[in-house]
C-alpha cells in the first residue's frame, strides 16, 4: 500500500502563517470585557473601555439590539533639539459589541454612564406596554 498525502495531512500548518503574521494586530484591549448583573428592576452591563473617552463611545438601539461601539485615535511625536522628527507613532482602533434587549425596550428606558474607563448601562426588565389605537377604515 502506497502512502497518499491528503489535505488533512497539511492541516497542522494551514493556520501557522496566518497566526504568525496577524499576531501583532490582535489586541486584547479592544475586547470590551463585559459583566452583566441582574437585579430586581433589570440588568446592568459594566463594559471595560480602558483608554477611551466618553466622546469616543457611541450607543444605539436598533431592531431590539443594543449596539455599543468605540473608536480611539492617538498620535505621539518626538522631535530632537533641531526640530527634526525622531519618533512618530500613531494608533487607530475600534471595537463594538451588540446585545439583544428585546423589541419592547426604547431609547428612553436605557440609562448609560461613563466613568474612569467603565461604561455602565442600565436596562429595565419590562417596560410599559404602549397601547396605540388605530382606526380601521371600512370599504
Amino acid at each position: 500500500m502506497r502512502y497518499q498525502p491528503t489535505r488533512r495531512s497539511y492541516d497542522l500548518f494551514d493556520g501557522m502563517f496566518d497566526d504568525l503574521f496577524n499576531a501583532p494586530f490582535i489586541s486584547t484591549n479592544t475586547a470590551m470585557r463585559t459583566d452583566i448583573h441582574e437585579n430586581e428592576n433589570g440588568y446592568t452591563l459594566d463594559i471595560e473601555l480602558p483608554g477611551y473617552k466618553k466622546e469616543d463611545v457611541m450607543i444605539d438601539l436598533e431592531d431590539g439590539y443594543l449596539n455599543i461601539s468605540a473608536k480611539h485615535e492617538t498620535s505621539d511625536e518626538e522631535r530632537d533639539a533641531k526640530g527634526n522628527v525622531v519618533r512618530n507613532e500613531r494608533y487607530f482602533g475600534s471595537c463594538s459589541r451588540s446585545f439583544y434587549v428585546g423589541n419592547k425596550i426604547t431609547e428612553e428606558d436605557i440609562r448609560a454612564k461613563f466613568d474612569n474607563g467603565i461604561l455602565e448601562i442600565s436596562i429595565p426588565k419590562e417596560t410599559k406596554k404602549i397601547e396605540t389605537k388605530k382606526t380601521i377604515s371600512i370599504e
